[in-house]
């Protein structure tokens, strides 16, 4: 993980968000760092030009939930993106490792198979410090660097591919 903050960014060169319309899936488990990187998504969605009535959020019990979610959400759901936001923090057994494998997969399998980009906002942390950090802390919100991803990503997958490029 990174260890400084990595949130800011520049609206100048992030694709406009005005057309696109964004899934959000949030674990419930461990709310107060959950809901931090939720609230860090949809300020910065709503800053780079979505409208709030494009922005829909479901939560799901742990994170081991959120690729049943996220499946549901792309099934049922008009989306171009959607953000998998969840937290594990290691314990004494291995039931951290079993979570987080689970869902890297699970979301790998869902990207995989459907045509809609779904992000990884997952923190797999040792501590609850570590946790809070990267929710709003001193090294700032993964849920921000998330939403410029699925702004970027949102882009890319309605990009014309037959008369554009994209270029770096």
């Amino acid at each position: 993980m990174a260890t400084t903050n990595l949130s800011y960014y520049d609206n100048a060169t992030i694709p406009n968000a005005k057309s696109f319309r964004f899934g959000i899936v949030v674990s419930e488990w461990n709310p107060e760092i959950t809901k931090n990187l939720h609230k860090g998504a949809i300020e910065t969605l709503l800053d780079c030009g979505a409208a709030k009535k494009n922005i829909l959020s479901w939560k799901v019990p742990g994170s081991f939930e959120l690729v049943y979610g996220c499946k549901k959400m792309v099934q049922s759901q008009q989306v171009d993106a959607i953000i998998a936001i969840g937290n594990v923090i290691q314990g004494e057994t291995k039931h951290f490792d079993f979570v987080c494998d689970g869902v890297t997969q699970g979301i790998i399998d869902l990207n995989i198979k459907y045509d809609i980009p779904i992000i990884f906002c997952v923190l797999t942390d040792n501590t609850k410090q570590q946790s809070i950090d990267r929710s709003g802390g001193k090294l700032g919100n993964k849920g921000i660097e998330c939403a410029i991803a699925a702004i970027k990503m949102a882009a890319i997958k309605n990009i014309d591919i037959t008369k554009e490029s994209i270029g770096f």
